[in-house]
């Protein structure tokens, strides 16, 4: 009898260490604060870490807007990346990121006082910035 009472703590201890892990890596996989995810990007730094930009990337794509904006700034540095960058600004704008506007309003700005798109790309970037301001601005209105 006493080897099945040993035999059930262990595998009772067992369960409950497994529960445990399963809790822990369910907690990595939540979306951190912002200023946790603003930490995280700034340690990437000028010269890049992969694996926190990776971490951005998850967390951009679970859809937290501070990371979209986090990843979007990163962005700009690299012009192959830049059409990313706004799509990333867009997202993290229209969930009610004021910063991510305002990048987008930036980037909208330069495409069209660079001239490098055309005239009608142009106008189509600040429509769309315009659009997408609007949507957040009236989506996070709340009236006194």
């Amino acid at each position: 009898m006493e080897l099945f009472n040993k035999s059930g703590v262990l595998v009772s201890s067992v369960l409950v260490l497994v529960g445990a892990l399963i809790a822990c890596q369910a907690q990595e996989d939540a979306i951190p604060s912002p200023t946790v995810i603003e930490a995280a990007a700034m340690q990437i730094g000028p010269t890049g870490q992969p694996a926190a930009e990776r971490r951005l990337q998850e967390w951009a794509d679970q859809g937290s807007p501070v990371a979209q904006r986090e990843l979007a700034l990163r962005y700009l540095s690299n012009p192959a990346k830049r059409r990313e960058a706004m799509e990333l600004f867009e997202r993290a704008a229209s969930a009610g990121d004021a910063q991510a506007a305002v990048g987008l309003v930036g980037m909208a700005h330069d495409s069209a006082v660079s001239g490098v798109s055309s005239s009608a790309g142009s106008s189509g970037a600040a429509i769309s910035a315009g659009r997408v301001i609007k949507e957040a601005a009236t989506a996070n209105y709340i009236a006194h």
